[in-house]
């Protein structure tokens, strides 16, 4: 057989074994042999490709060749570290063989040396017994000085005598510790050490120290409380006692040093240890603070005495203070920064004792001097403004004295006392007010010399001396209590009104009877108070107007409307007054007494006279607009007797008469008026010229010409209707039927607008009706 045939014959063989043991490989070598016909039979898919198949197969056989050395190279290099592993393993394996001999060495030897070890532990025990009999021995002395040394340091204590009653506790605690420390035994044996039964003999036999220290801090904390007090007289025992709290302050930080680096020995602390004296030193000086103050007047704080109350607070805490800055505060490390500690506790007391006031049923006076005190004198130089304070105590920090929401509750808590203050007032201002009405004198009269009574001074002074107190604590309360003194004044007007009605309607039920004769005196008097009350409500408004961005200064417009109401009542009170006198001469008007004597209008102008010389009493704009009213309703009640048709002309003669005498009426009244200064002219209407223009439609001559002056009439005065221009016919008494038809046509098809400007004047005047029997309403009468 060939050596081609044996070697084909053992790889093959190989390929057997190797299959035997990775069933996997068989199925790699399928899939690659599957991959490489996909990839011939995609190059060699023609014949002329086969032209190629040298250099394919030369360059599969290189890469072949690479791929065979690279795994050779890794196979290498595997082995080589397995070779190295199983070497580490043998020297291992030698190393150990070599300690368990030495264990076994060991092990013997341990065995022979146990007979040894218990003899020691007798040993040991003994040791222990011997070292506790030479701790009790030497200690004797100690022991039986105990209860002496205790007796004398409470007789030092109780005389104050501070410091050295320390030092003896110091050593009486010192004997305690070694005691202790000397039954224990070393640290880190391995004796049976401390029992609890002896650790309790020696506790109870060193009692009498625990009561020392009670006692020592007894009188210590007593000493530190009254340290204000001392200072003044004798700062020694305060000294001491400083002294006292920083070595106990420098034992505890010792003792928990040694336990904290011999932690893994589990050394117990001193009984009582640590005190923290210091920490007690600065409650002390807390608790004495907050005493102190609440014995300040304390018992008369709620009610009249709470602004003294606070004085008094003030005055004891800056006292206090320049106590602590020169003198306490000598008396202690730098490091206590006692004046930053007692400013903190001040501010802390105070917190606590204000937020305790502001729930008090407080009045308005006290309410303002909380909110004064709080925000004003406590930051100002006199207090904590201080220069050499503010760097002590930061109080933004620390929080106000009363909080954001407290205040504003303070606040509301002040309107609503000032309000009801101010509604009293008010109510009793206007029952004088009322009072005032019914004297039988006439009203004061001021610099001015117009009417006025004590009304609106009282309601002006009292509103803005509210309001400037308000401003002593802060705009927004001031803002407040405006809003709050408008909306009482808008009540107060509308009581005002309805007391003018009333008073109006009493002088009318029995004006025949007891008639007040100053009634209309105080009606002008009450239209000049309200003048004076709106320049005082309108000072008000500008105030709240210069801070438009307050969420308080929401202008209510009641007041003025309220005032408004108030003077046309006033004022149409005034008229009714005037038409009432007015009354018995418009009744002889246009009657056959008044076109024969002429004597009335001189009687209506006497009137007229007497009532704008009162008018010329009232402050303005209202004189002249009553002067107006005046003249208004003088025309409108001769306008308004013409129209009731009591004088009908029968002859061109009466005519003329009747055209005369209202000519004269119309001048007369003018030049009356004119003297009393009173312009002619109301809203683009001249009055007094409506009577001249009644009289030239009379005076026509020629009634077809009517309709073009009753044209020009109507131009004129626009809201003049068909019924004043028939009536106005009828007192002619010459107009054809046919003439009136076609003129009431002519307004019926005319009805112009008002002028902007225009005051009607005849919608105020009332044509009566004529009165015609048996005629129904469907028919025609004939």
């Amino acid at each position: 057989m060939s050596d081609g045939d044996t070697n084909g014959r053992d790889n093959h063989e190989d390929a057997l074994v190797l299959v035997e043991v990775w069933p996997e490989l068989e199925r790699a070598e399928c899939l690659a042999r599957g991959a490489a016909l996909k990839w011939a039979s995609g190059v060699f898919c023609r014949p002329e490709h086969l032209e190629r198949l040298g250099q394919y197969r030369k360059r599969e056989s290189q890469r072949t060749a690479s791929i065979n050395s690279r795994l050779k190279s890794v196979v290498q290099s595997y082995l080589e570290g397995v070779d190295w592993g199983l070497g580490q393993l043998r020297e291992a394996r030698a190393e150990l063989r070599e300690v368990s001999h030495d264990m076994h060495k060991v092990n013997l030897e341990s065995r022979k040396n146990s007979e040894q070890v218990t003899t020691l532990e007798t040993f040991r025990d003994v040791s222990v017994n011997h070292r506790q009999l030479f701790a009790a021995v030497s200690n004797l002395p100690r022991l039986y000085k105990v209860r002496s040394m205790v007796l004398e340091t409470e007789r030092l204590v109780e005389s104050r005598r501070l410091l050295e009653a320390h030092a003896r506790l110091m050593e009486l605690e010192r004997w305690q510790d070694e005691v202790l420390l000397q039954l224990q035994g070393p640290r880190g044996s391995s004796g049976t050490g401390l029992t609890s039964e002896d650790e309790e003999l020696v506790r109870n036999y060193f009692s009498g120290v625990g009561c020392l220290v009670d006692a020592l801090a007894k009188e210590l904390w007593a000493v530190v409380g009254s340290g204000l007090t001392l200072s003044h007289q004798n700062p020694t025992p305060f000294v001491s006692a400083v002294r006292i709290v920083e070595r106990e302050e420098a034992l505890d930080h010792i003792f928990l040093e040694e336990r904290r680096s011999t932690l893994g020995h589990n050394t117990p602390m001193p009984p009582g240890r640590p005190r923290c004296w210091r920490d007690r030193f600065f409650k002390v000086i807390e608790e004495a603070v907050s005493a102190r103050f609440r014995s300040v007047s304390y018992l008369h704080t709620q009610g009249p005495g709470l602004a003294s109350h606070l004085s008094a607070l003030q005055h004891c805490i800056m006292g206090d203070l320049s106590t602590v800055r020169h003198f306490l505060e000598q008396c202690v490390p730098t490091h206590y920064h006692l004046t930053r500690a007692y400013l903190r506790s001040c501010h802390q007391f105070l917190q606590t004792h204000l937020g305790l006031v502001s729930g008090w049923e407080l009045e308005g006076g006290e309410i303002f001097a909380v909110l004064n005190w709080v925000l004003h004198i406590y930051n100002s130089s006199e207090m904590m403004g201080e220069p050499a304070l503010v760097a002590e105590l930061d109080i933004e920090d620390m929080g106000p004295l009363i909080s954001q929401e407290g205040l504003e509750q303070l606040q509301n808590k002040y309107v609503q006392k000032v309000r009801k203050s101010v509604s009293e007032w008010m109510h009793k201002a206007l029952e004088v007010e009322l009072t005032d009405w019914q004297r039988d004198q006439e009203p004061d009269i001021d610099h001015e010399g117009c009417y006025h009574t004590s009304l609106p001074t009282i309601i002006a002074q009292m509103l803005e001396e509210n309001a400037r107190v308000a401003l002593m604590i802060s705009e927004a309360l001031r803002d407040q209590t405006i809003q709050m003194g408008l909306y009482e004044m808008e009540n107060l007007l509308s009581r005002f009104r309805d007391a003018i009605i009333e008073f109006g309607k009493e002088h009318h039920r029995d004006h025949t009877i007891n008639s007040n004769k100053f009634y209309l005196h105080y009606l002008l008097a009450c239209i000049s108070n309200c003048i004076i009350l709106k320049a005082s409500t309108e000072c008000l408004q500008q105030q709240l107007c210069s801070f438009p961005s307050n969420r308080y200064s929401r202008i209510p417009l009641g007041p003025l409307a309220a005032l408004d109401r108030a003077v046309r009542k006033a004022c149409r009170l005034v008229m009714d007054h005037l038409l009432f006198e007015l009354q018995p001469h418009l009744q002889e008007l246009l009657s056959r007494t008044w076109l024969d004597q002429g004597d009335v209008t001189s009687n209506m102008c006497g009137v007229l006279e007497h009532h704008c010389e009162l008018y010329n009493r009232v402050r303005q704009p209202c004189r002249q607009r009553l002067k107006e009213e005046c003249q208004w309703l003088t025309v409108v009640e001769y306008v308004r007797a013409l129209m009731q048709k009591r004088l009908v002309c029968k002859s061109n003669d009466e005519r003329n008469q009747l055209v005369q005498r209202m000519s004269q009426d119309a001048q007369q009244l003018r030049d009356h008026l004119q003297s009393m200064e009173i312009d002619g002219t109301i809203g683009e209407v001249n009055p007094t010229a409506l009577i001249l223009a009644l009289a030239d439609i009379i005076n026509v001559k020629d009634p077809v010409m009517l309709i073009l002056e009753i044209s020009g009439l109507v131009a004129k005065y626009p809201d003049i209707n068909e019924e004043h221009v028939s009536a106005l016919l009828d007192v002619r008494g010459d107009v054809p039927k046919d003439v009136r038809k076609s003129i009431l046509d002519f307004l019926e098809q005319s009805t112009p607008p008002l002028p902007p400007g225009y005051r009607p004047i005849f919608t105020e005047i009332l044509v009566p009706s004529s009165s015609m029997h048996f005629c129904l309403p469907t028919a025609k009468c004939t």
